[in-house]
């Protein structure tokens, strides 16, 4: 009897300690923005200061800097309109030219950067192309076969395997939709074309893009005389533009390939060399005239 009652005793004992150390010890309750103990403290009218945790501190990142386009043939027709919509819309603009910067009074020139280099020789072209995110190519010429051969096809075809090797991500090139017949009278030009534009598919499968345009009409600039095509070639596009169907047709349909405005192909050109989500591949006039309506 006296044995049982002491192993009562014991194990109230034991019973009451352990409850003593659990109120004892402190469990931490997160209600928000502080934090409070559940221990029960010894005093009853004692209330537990709440302890609150600091803010981590915001840290402010650099924005990456804006890239860095490449303009080929930037003082010319073409290239000078890509370069102003490569520099309305923000970006670091560089062009090639094989005396450096060109002789040009308007402004915009000023803010490109004007590498010294020829096309025809390779090794002049690794320069140009450090820190570029992509390239748009505006080369191209008229002349003896094999001239516009080695102008519309060796060129490019040189800045293209260039800018692969120095990993540049994106290369956009100008070059020129089919006009039928008019392909064998010039034959050099669109053999060079064809040549350059199979080597571009095959060094930027993900992110090589090529403007088919036909007649591109706009204020062209020849010395000091301005010569307006969009006279002419403004009232043909609103015709042609809606006659796709017939430029099926044999021989003469090309001929009816609606002309483009020069600020289109610009808009296009930079889009295409900016945007890592506009579909690699070839662009024909249609689809430069409908790239351009969008904002």
């Amino acid at each position: 009897m006296r044995s049982a009652v002491a192993r009562l005793i014991r194990s109230s004992s034991s019973t009451s300690a352990n409850t003593s150390h659990l109120s004892s010890s402190p469990v931490l309750l997160n209600t928000g923005n502080a934090f409070f103990s559940s221990a029960i403290p010894s005093d009853p009218k004692h209330i537990e200061e709440p302890f609150k945790v600091e803010e981590a501190e915001t840290v402010k990142v650099k924005p990456p800097s804006p890239d860095k386009l490449l303009v080929l043939g930037g003082s010319g027709f073409v290239g000078s309109h890509v370069c102003k919509e490569a520099l309305d819309k923000g970006f670091v603009v560089s062009s090639l030219n094989r005396s450096g910067k060109p002789s040009l009074s308007e402004s915009w020139a000023d803010k490109v950067i004007w590498n010294q280099g020829n096309l025809l020789e390779p090794s002049s072209l690794k320069d140009a192309m450090d820190d570029v995110s992509a390239v748009i190519s505006c080369v191209g010429g008229f002349g003896s076969n094999s001239f516009m051969y080695k102008i519309n096809g060796t060129a490019n075809i040189n800045a293209i395997r260039a800018a692969a090797e120095k990993g540049v991500k994106r290369f956009v090139y100008v070059s020129a939709a089919d006009f039928g017949l008019v392909n064998y009278l010039l034959k050099g030009y669109y053999d060079g074309k064809r040549a350059a534009e199979a080597e571009l598919l095959s060094k930027f499968t993900y992110g090589g893009v090529i403007l088919r345009p036909g007649f591109i009409h706009g204020t062209r600039r020849v010395g000091s005389v301005k010569i307006p095509l969009g006279v002419v070639g403004a009232p043909m596009e609103m015709v042609l533009q809606n006659v796709k169907p017939l430029t099926r047709l044999p021989l003469v349909g090309p001929l009816l390939t609606p002309p483009v405005s020069v600020t289109s192909v610009a808009k296009v050109a930079v889009r295409a060399a900016t945007d890592p989500v506009f579909p690699p591949g070839i662009v024909d006039v249609h689809g430069i005239m409908r790239y351009s309506e969008q904002k």
